[in-house]
């Protein structure tokens, strides 16, 4: 009880002397607030640049957990792969192969499904062919090349299902595949980014040809999505890609690649042993977990520390200044604590009392850095959210502000340490001199 009572009393005192002393206990904070600014900075930037790297990954290979197989091409595996999955939720098989939206008989105005940026360069003329690893590769073909003409040339995915529980994308514009009711002969497409800034770059005829179709069909645009790939790619039910390449075609080129929950062992274990005994070379396929935390865990925590140790220079500045604060307040004082040890007040009390002002100052810093820290981070994703997707929806880290507390707590201590000695150490006889 006693050491409480004296804690009481340094906190009492010692905030009674940060009121007191308004513009050094201001000048003081001034010299703390950019370390601990800094300190919040680089802790609150590592953590969302952490869920940004999280989330790209996220929407190209999947969530951590997702299990990722691809399945080697034969004319049984597209067919075999769709029937088992339709309709299942914590599975989804993607089917890709290759389309052209627009003229018919023409080059497209991006040969190969290149990006838009690169649309009108040469990339050769021949088809594409995807191994069960999902690598692609083109052979090229002797065909005299056809007029270049008003044609968009993509990859077509077919789903048997909502892959965003696996691949969250993020919504753009109008809607998402509906699965439910019977497919439409009119393949209704959602297209990523990629592929609407080429539908909105170019005016080309709804007719799409799909690789190893024998007719044409009239899509419909559905929506956009953004969907972290660089190449024109658009999303459609495999059941409405069925009604124009009747089983998949096996021969056509298209690719399977599997998105499974961990807890569909057993749907994965049927789907295998059915492939298998359809004579597909099981041999040739791959299995991945994503594990993208863990992947990416070292580069950050690198990269954190490299700021953390910069952070940390500019907080030492800062304690610096609270230092010398203090060292002057301490001798402005000297005859104040001479008298308090003279009717009795304990050395330890002393030092408590020039330390309790040094870490109130700490917290009261630290409370303005998250609040600025706070501010600045809804400023910037009013300004900038439209443009930046990782600013859309950020919430400030709590990790962040626990690290500016910390932060302003260490620097009190470490700039109130050294005059709280030399308070406990004037000597009564001190007094004398008043």
């Amino acid at each position: 009880m006693g050491l409480s009572g004296r804690f009481r009393s340094a906190l009492i005192i010692g905030g009674q002397g940060v009121r007191a002393r308004k513009l050094r206990t201001f000048l003081s904070m001034i010299s703390l607030f950019l370390g601990v600014l800094a300190v919040v900075t680089v802790q609150a930037g590592a953590e969302i640049a952490n869920r940004a790297l999280l989330a790209d990954i996220e929407l190209t290979r999947g969530k951590d957990g997702t299990i990722q197989v691809g399945l080697p091409q034969h004319e049984q595996t597209v067919p075999i792969a769709v029937d088992t999955l339709r309709g299942q939720s914590d599975a989804v098989a993607a089917v890709s192969t290759q389309a052209v939206i627009g003229e018919p008989g023409v080059t497209p105005i991006n040969e190969g499904g290149v990006p838009f940026e690169y649309a009108g360069q040469s990339v050769g003329r021949g088809q594409y062919y995807c191994d069960g690893r999902g690598a692609c590769y083109s052979v090229e073909s002797t065909e005299a090349p056809a007029p270049p003409g008003k044609a968009i040339e993509l990859q077509i995915v077919g789903l048997t299902g909502d892959i965003r529980p696996f691949r969250p994308f993020y919504a753009e514009a109008g809607r998402w595949l509906d699965f439910s009711g019977e497919p439409s002969l009119s393949p209704g497409l959602v297209l990523n980014r990629e592929a609407a800034k080429g539908f909105g770059q170019y005016r080309v005829p709804a007719e799409m040809r799909i690789t190893g179709a024998s007719v044409n069909s009239t899509p419909r645009i559905l929506g956009v999505v953004h969907d972290g790939q660089s190449r024109p790619v658009a999303y459609v039910r495999a059941d409405e890609l069925d009604n124009w390449l009747p089983a998949a075609n096996g021969n056509s080129g298209a690719s399977s690649h599997l998105y499974l929950s961990p807890s569909a062992t057993r749907l994965e274990q049927t789907l295998n042993g059915r492939l298998a005994a359809a004579g597909v070379p099981m041999e040739q396929s791959y299995r991945d977990v994503v594990n993208s935390k863990e992947r990416i865990g070292g580069q950050l925590a690198l990269m954190r520390l490299i700021f953390l140790g910069m952070a940390a220079l500019v907080l030492l500045i800062g304690v610096a200044g609270i230092l010398n604060v203090g060292l002057a307040t301490v001798g402005e004082r000297i005859e104040e604590f001479a008298l308090r040890r003279a009717v009795g007040t304990p050395r330890l009390l002393l030092a408590g009392i020039v330390l309790a002002e040094t870490l109130i100052i700490g917290l009261l810093t630290a409370a303005a850095a998250v609040g600025v820290g706070v501010a600045g981070l809804e400023a910037a994703e009013l300004l900038f959210g439209s443009r930046e997707p990782m600013l859309q929806g950020v919430q400030f880290p709590w990790q962040a502000g626990v690290a500016g507390v910390i932060a302003g707590l260490v620097a009190g201590v470490l700039g109130g340490l050294l005059p709280a000695i030399r308070a406990a150490r004037i000597p009564i006889a001190t007094v004398m001199r008043a």
